[in-house]
This record gives structure tokens, C-alpha cells and sequence, in this order.
């Protein structure tokens, strides 16, 4: 009887301690703090995919629109030869862009990411359409200058876009933030270097009569241009936008009328940092190194020895290493003492190629010496265009669309400068132009990387 009796209670006591258990769990059921629905464990793996899909989208669209803009840029001087009308009208295009990226940012925060982006891409098609049509100054000039507004919002928009995606990526997936940033930049602009290759062969291809082609042939062209120009803008739809992202790193307000307000700060205030002083001279070297190619190295350098049907050829060498440059130096960014490496090793190459023209350069050199410059020149090209992108990404986090208004200002400002003197100076005072401008904006570059990042973090003019 004892041992039942113990056994009956020991039967209550598991029983009751079970019931007490399943209270126990049932409480702490009802009392845990249910999951928000962007931290599910499917949708933080979908918003980790999210930012790749998007540089991969913009990537390509940026190539389909600027595949055509780009090689339509290169012929626009021998298409639009009365009374200059092709390179006038280049020039307001760049004048325009430098002076529309001085507003740039507070338009950009007013009309968010994808808007901006969208509206960015109709200066682009109306100014290839309008080939189609004949061309008259009081078409082409209005135009012109519509695509400088054009490309100051989405050249901005761009740069901000990309470094809130690197940035988003690195902090979902524990990443490098600064290495992170220069793989996004690399991947891009690989993808935009590949327009200089794709469209330039394009145009070879259709072109076949020499680069200016018969009446039927260039309009054919244009609009092979306009159906890229057209799918680019179609998959800049399926980009996710990043509004609320990119306002994690500023203080500007919502509404329109305040960003108007916040203007001086966001486009003066960066002039007032020593650091955006220092890459000025960078940036504007960006940009005439960029027109020498379109405008000097084509016609003083290519066009002698191979012709106008040879400009083709060239740029897509010329647009090949830039591309696979660019995609090796966004690799191998990781910081401020892998971008001063890189940098010097762009600027020393086109450097060769300047000390090349003024010595040792004739017409009878051949097409193997114009092929080695147009190479080193495209890996320059690469070299700046990932570097100068990751450097402003790691110095602005707070004002991305100032420093990336204050590169657009001075780059598209240097390139409307080369478009304007180019009919007014020789090929060796150009030469020497850009030999002492990639000098100094390397001296200075140097002096921003001897510093520092926080060193110059803590100096203010």
C-alpha cells in the first residue's frame, strides 16, 4: 500500500509539473515579440538579392542608353558638318550639364531615385531622334541644352543610387563597406565602358561606305540607336527604389521647397571641405582626358593614318580596355591605399601616352602604335572613372549628391571647355595642356593620400 500510494503521488506531481510546463510555454507563446516582416528570414535573403539585381539593371540599362549616345557623340562631328553645327551643339550639351549639376541635387531628393533616373534618360532619346529629322540649329541647340538638364539628374541620381546599393549590401551581408562600394563602381563601369566597344562595331558594321555612310545608312543607324535607347529606359522600371535608403545618410527634408533650401549646403558646403578641394583637379582631368580622346586623339591622331572609317576600330579598342580596367580596378578597391596605387598607376600611363605624341609621334608610326594609345588611354579612363566614384563614396556618406554634383560640374565643365578651343588649337598645345593638367591633379591627389582620410576629416576651410 506504500508503494502505491508513493506511486500515485509521484503520478500527481509529474502531472501537475507537465501542466505547469505547458502554461509555462503557452506564456512565453503570447508574450514573444512577433517578427516584423522585413526581418523574415526570406525576406532578408530577398532584400541581400535585391541590391545585386539592381546594379546588375543598371548597369545594363546605362549601357543600351549610352551605347548609342556615345558612338552617335563620335560621329556627331562629321554627320553635322555646317557651320560646326555637331560640335556647337556638344559643347552646349556639356556647358549646360556643368551648369545644371550646380541644382542638380535638391531636384534629384525632390523627384526620389526612379523618377529621377527616368526623366534623366529623355534628354538622351529626343537628342537621337532628332537625327532622324533634319537638323537645324534652332532644333539641335534647344535640344542640346535639355540634355545638359538631362544628364545632370541622371548622372547624379547615378552615383548616389550605386554607392546606397553598395552601401545596403555591405550592411545586410557584414561586408566591407569601402570594398564593397568599389566592386559595385567596377561592375558599372565595366558595363558603360562596353558602350565605347558595342557601339563603336555597331556603327563600323553599318557604316560600311566609311563613318559618315550614305543617307540611308545613317538613318538606320540612328534608329538601331533608338530601339537601345528605347529597351535601356524599359529596364530602368524594374529597379527597386532606394528613397527611403539614401535618406538614411542625409538630413534634407522631404518636401521640395526645403531641398531648395538645404541648395548652399549641398552645393557650396563641399567646396569648403579640403578633401572635395583636392579631387577638384582630378575630376576636371576626368573630363579632358575624356574629350582629347573624342575630339583631339580622333581627328588629329586617328584620322590621318586610318581614315574615318578607321575611328571606329580605334574607339572600340579604345572602349574594350576601358571596360576590362574598369572591372579589375573596382576588384581590387578596398580603401584609400588602393585607390592612391590605382590612381597613380592610370595617371602614369596616359602620361607615357601625352610624352609619346610630343617626342616620338608621326603619322608613320602605324596602326600598332595607335592601337597601344588608345589602350593606355582607355585603361586611364577606367582607372579615374571607378577610383574617383569610390573615393567620393568613402569621404561624402552624408551628402553623396553634392559630391557627385560637385564631379559633374567640373568634369562636364572641362569637357564643353576642349569642345569650344578644339577648333582654335593645335594638337601640341593640347598636348602639353593635358600633360600639365594630369601633373598637377596627381600632385594633389598625392598630398590628399600622404594626409589621409581622417586627417583631412578634421580640417575645414
Amino acid at each position: 500500500m506504500c508503494c502505491e500510494d508513493r506511486d500515485r503521488n509521484d503520478s500527481k506531481l509529474k502531472l501537475l509539473l507537465a501542466v505547469a510546463m505547458e502554461s509555462l510555454d503557452s506564456r512565453n507563446d503570447i508574450e514573444k515579440p512577433l517578427l516584423r516582416g522585413d526581418d523574415s528570414p526570406v525576406l532578408m535573403t530577398q532584400k541581400k538579392s535585391t541590391h545585386t539585381r539592381d546594379v546588375h539593371i543598371l548597369s545594363f540599362s546605362f549601357l543600351l542608353i549610352f551605347l548609342a549616345f556615345g558612338a552617335a557623340q563620335n560621329l556627331e562631328s562629321s554627320v553635322n558638318t555646317d557651320k560646326g553645327l555637331g560640335t556647337t551643339s556638344l559643347g552646349i550639351v556639356y556647358l549646360s550639364f556643368a551648369l545644371f549639376s550646380l541644382v542638380a541635387s535638391p531636384v534629384v531628393r525632390a523627384l526620389g531615385s526612379k523618377t529621377a533616373l527616368m526623366l534623366g534618360t529623355t534628354g538622351y532619346w529626343l537628342f537621337i531622334a532628332v537625327h532622324l529629322i533634319k537638323q537645324t540649329w534652332y532644333i539641335m541647340y534647344p535640344i542640346s541644352l535639355y540634355l545638359g538638364f538631362a544628364s545632370s539628374i541622371i548622372w547624379v541620381e547615378q552615383g548616389t543610387y550605386l554607392t546606397s546599393a553598395a552601401r545596403s549590401h555591405a550592411r545586410d551581408n557584414n561586408l566591407h563597406e569601402g570594398t564593397t562600394i568599389g566592386n559595385f563602381n567596377g561592375e558599372f563601369w565595366m558595363m558603360f565602358a562596353c558602350r565605347q566597344f558595342v557601339g563603336n562595331l555597331l556603327s563600323l558594321a553599318i557604316l560600311r561606305d566609311g563613318s559618315e555612310g550614305t543617307p540611308g545608312q545613317t538613318k538606320f543607324l540612328y534608329v538601331v540607336f533608338l530601339c537601345s535607347m528605347t529597351l535601356g529606359i524599359i529596364l530602368l522600371c524594374f529597379l527597386s527604389s532606394r528613397d527611403n535608403v539614401e535618406k538614411e545618410y542625409q538630413d534634407s527634408s522631404h518636401s521640395f521647397f526645403a531641398s531648395l533650401i538645404c541648395f548652399l549646403k549641398s552645393v557650396i558646403t563641399p567646396l569648403f571641405d579640403v578633401r572635395m578641394l583636392l579631387i577638384i583637379p582630378l575630376m576636371a582631368y576626368t573630363g579632358l582626358q575624356q574629350a582629347f580622346v573624342w575630339a583631339e586623339f580622333t581627328k588629329y591622331v586617328v584620322t590621318p593614318t586610318l581614315g574615318m572609317s578607321g575611328v571606329g576600330g580605334v574607339m572600340a579598342v579604345y572602349g574594350f580596355f576601358d571596360a576590362i580596367c574598369s572591372l579589375v580596378a573596382g576588384r581590387l578597391t578596398s580603401g584609400l591605399k588602393s585607390i592612391s596605387l590605382i590612381v597613380s598607376g592610370g595617371a602614369l600611363l596616359q602620361a607615357i601616352v601625352f610624352i609619346w605624341l610630343l617626342l616620338n609621334y608621326s603619322q608613320a608610326s602605324g596602326l600598332l602604335s595607335i592601337v597601344i594609345m588608345a589602350a593606355l588611354l582607355g585603361i586611364g579612363d577606367g582607372v579615374f572613372n571607378t577610383q574617383i566614384s569610390a573615393l567620393l563614396g568613402i569621404f561624402f556618406k552624408c551628402d553623396t549628391e553634392g559630391a557627385f554634383a560637385q564631379l559633374k560640374v567640373w568634369q562636364s565643365g572641362a569637357v564643353a571647355v576642349v569642345f569650344f578651343i578644339s577648333p582654335c588649337i593645335s594638337l601640341e598645345a593640347m598636348v602639353v595642356v593635358m600633360l600639365t593638367a594630369v601633373c598637377i591633379a596627381y600632385g594633389v591627389f598625392v598630398y590628399l593620400c600622404l594626409h589621409g582620410e581622417e586627417a583631412m576629416s578634421s580640417l575645414r576651410l
